[in-house]
This record gives structure tokens, sequence and C-alpha cells, in this order.
């Protein structure tokens, strides 16, 4: 199995093969959005949309056959994700191009990159540091993109194939739970903490909010002004969140490598869509909508292919309104409660960090579902609900009673 891994260099191109490259991405902007607007909507295979429109896309905006082809077929990817997403593709910047073996190829021997461009074919010196050199030292790269990043300077980012590690098999499952309030928490009682990113996208929105109004309103040296900060800050809390995630992500994985354990996490798929139908501020608003799980999830995914780690995505139901202690779920507030940071069970006692009962709990369910039996969770009910079936859900925790699929329709049971 192979895990592809993208290796970003910059690039030192010369004065005339900047104008080069300039035309080169503004040439397939084009013609990613000719194609667009040429053929219908409903197409996204990209050896339709280049039977229809390859030949103008060489003659009208002077693409080589391959980055034609790579035209068709960027076009096409585009259209597939929109169409997931319910919506469309509007438009194409001038930012990237994608090329293949027979326009590009990494010489290693002299470190530059030869693209074709608008206008021949180019060998552009590649200012590589010390980990592009250990990932792309005696690799034969097949595919790349050609962007310009958000600071003007031209970027190749050069896909490398990578021999994955056997993954480890291990009954031993390290959970870990994402939050706001925490970033994350695993099982081992490894916890980061969330306010630090909180205060910073905190004082970022409200530098933006103040710039925004100077720039649209005020002097003309005050808007100009205003702008600059602006474009000077635009970028930063991303990065910050991106370095903070894999610092977190590395830490995990390297954890579980020492402890010889796979990893279970929650599966928070649609949570965003989910939240953002409650009444809320706007504050917690667009607090809840920059939390950047699915990128904490990305990282956790390719490194743990990189160091041979186990990762499963388990159903996150009930793991916080359950014990980690007795497996007793408590829906009813009064005999459980989980308020804020505490989590208290009303059947046996515990008291404990509701983040931390959560990571033990998503630790349980990912051992349950990875052992090769399935998984052994089941409910054995009271006398007060005698005579309900109890039905173990597929996915683990979650449970169906005679078709209550909702535990808050139950007042008193246990699991085991």
């Amino acid at each position: 199995m192979n895990q592809v891994l993208t290796i970003v260099c910059k690039l030192n191109p010369t004065s005339s093969q900047v104008a080069m490259i300039e035309a080169t991405l503004k040439a397939f902007a084009d013609g990613c959005n000719y194609a667009n607007s040429q053929v219908k909507p409903q197409i996204t295979s990209k050896t339709t949309i280049q039977n229809l429109v390859y030949q103008n896309l060489r003659s009208m905006f002077g693409l080589s056959a391959n980055l034609a082809v790579r035209a068709c077929a960027r076009v096409g990817a585009n259209r597939k994700t929109a169409k997931q997403k319910g919506s469309r593709v509007q438009a194409f910047k001038p930012t990237s191009a994608d090329y293949d073996a027979r326009i590009f190829d990494f010489r290693e021997k002299d470190w530059t990159a030869s693209l074709t461009l608008i206008g021949g074919r180019e060998h552009i010196s590649i200012n590589a540091g010390n980990y592009q050199r250990g990932k792309l030292s005696g690799k034969k790269p097949t595919s790349a993109q050609l962007c310009k990043h958000r600071d003007g300077e031209f970027y190749i980012h050069i896909q490398v194939k990578d021999e994955v590690v056997e993954p480890i098999k291990s009954n031993k499952v390290i959970g870990v739970d994402f939050g706001r309030r925490d970033i994350a928490v695993t099982s081992m009682g490894d916890k980061w903490d969330g306010k630090q990113i909180t205060d910073k996208r905190d004082k970022f929105a409200r530098v933006r909010a103040s710039l925004q109004k100077k720039a649209s309103k005020g002097t003309r040296s005050t808007r100009r002004r205003a702008r600059q900060i602006l474009q000077r800050l635009s970028g930063r809390e991303r990065r910050y969140q991106t370095w903070l995630n894999h610092n977190i992500s590395k830490l995990i994985v390297l954890s579980a490598l020492a402890n010889n354990a796979i990893i279970a996490i929650e599966d928070l798929t649609g949570i965003r869509e989910r939240t953002n139908q409650l009444p809320r501020t706007k504050a917690e608003r667009r607090r809840s909508n920059s939390w950047a799980f699915f990128q904490l999830r990305m990282f956790l995914s390719y490194k743990s292919l990189k160091y041979g780690v186990e990762l499963i995505a388990v159903n996150p139901a009930y793991t916080s309104q359950t014990c980690a202690e007795c497996l007793h779920i408590h829906p009813v507030k009064g005999k459980s409660y989980r308020s804020g940071k505490v989590f208290k069970c009303g059947h046996c006692g515990n008291h404990c960090d509701a983040d931390e009962n959560g990571s033990k709990m998503i630790s349980i369910v990912g051992g349950s579902v990875n052992s090769l039996g399935g998984s052994r969770l089941f409910c054995s009910l009271s006398s007060q609900v005698l005579g309900l079936l109890a039905l173990p859900r597929p996915s683990g925790l979650g449970l169906v009673y005679n078709g209550i699929e909702s535990a808050q329709d139950l007042s008193d049971f246990s699991c085991h």
C-alpha cells in the first residue's frame, strides 16, 4: 500500500520565467473557465469534457496537449466535488495548474523542476530545505501542481508515493475526544487546552472587524493602510491553527506507537451543520464554524499511516452521557449529568472531568468495534422497563429498543 505525500517547494524563477509562468497559469484558468461554460453542468466525466473542448483549448489558449487534458480533468474533478455539496462550479482563478509525468520532471542532480510552460520547456531552480531534500532524495515523482501563493511567490507541489508501514495489531486502544474547550483529550491522560486558540481567534476577529470598518470609512490614506494590514494578517490565524494541529496529531500518534496501541476517534461528520441549526449567539457560531476538528482528523489519518498506527472512527452517540466506569447511561438530568467540565454518574458515583470520561468511552467503544467478534456492548434492562428487548446497534454504543432509537425514552437501564 502506498501513501501519497505532497511536498511543497519554493521556486526561484528568473524574470523571463516569471512572465511565462504567469501566462501559463492565466491560460490554464481561462481554459478551465471555457470548458466549464461550454459543457453542460451535469457532465462530470473528464473524458467527455475532453472530447468536447480539447481542440478549442489548444487553439484558443495556446495550451500544450497535456495541459489541455489536465484542464479538462480539473473541471471534471471540481464538478464532482461541487455536486456532492449540492452546488455548481462558478469560476477558476489563475493560481494553479496541474502537471503529469509528460510535462513535469524533477531533476535531483541540479535541484530543478522541468516544466512545460506557454512558450516552451523551462528548468526552474528549486529552493529546498532539509525536509524537502530528505523526502525527494532518490524519488521519481510523476505529478505536481504549479501554484502561485498569496504572497505572490511561486511554488511547486510535488506528489511523492511512499510505502506505508504495516499497521500495529493490538487490543489496546487510545480514545481521543475532540472539543472546543479542550482541542483533544486522550484516554491516556494527555490534554491540549483550547483556550489559547480560542483567545487568538477572538482577537483576530476583533482586529479584522476594526480594520474592515476603517477600510470602508475614513480618509483615503486610512483606508489604504487598513487594507494593507488586512492583507498582511491574512492567513496568520489559519497557519497558527495548522501548526497546532500538526503538533497535537504527531504527539497522539507517537504516544500510540510507544504504547503499541491503536487510536479511536469520534466520527463528527455533519456536526457543524447540526449545531448551526441551534439558537446561538454570533460569537458562538463563529467559534463553532472555525473549529478545525476535520483538519486534526486528516492529520491523524496520514500520520497514522506513516508510523503504522491503526486509526478507527466510532459513532459518538452517547459517549458523553455514558459513565466510563460502570457503562451506565443516564440521559435524565438529576441521576447523571454533564455540567461544563464535570461528569457525575448517578449509578456508581463516578465524578470526573467530562472530556476524560468521553475519551475513555471512545476507547471502550473502539476496542469493542475493533475486536474480532465485533461489538460486545449490550444492555440489560432493569425491572422498570421489563419486556423491552435490547438490540445492539452494529456501530457500537448506539442502541435500539423495539424501534425506540433515543435513549431519552428510557429512564433506567445499564450497559455492560
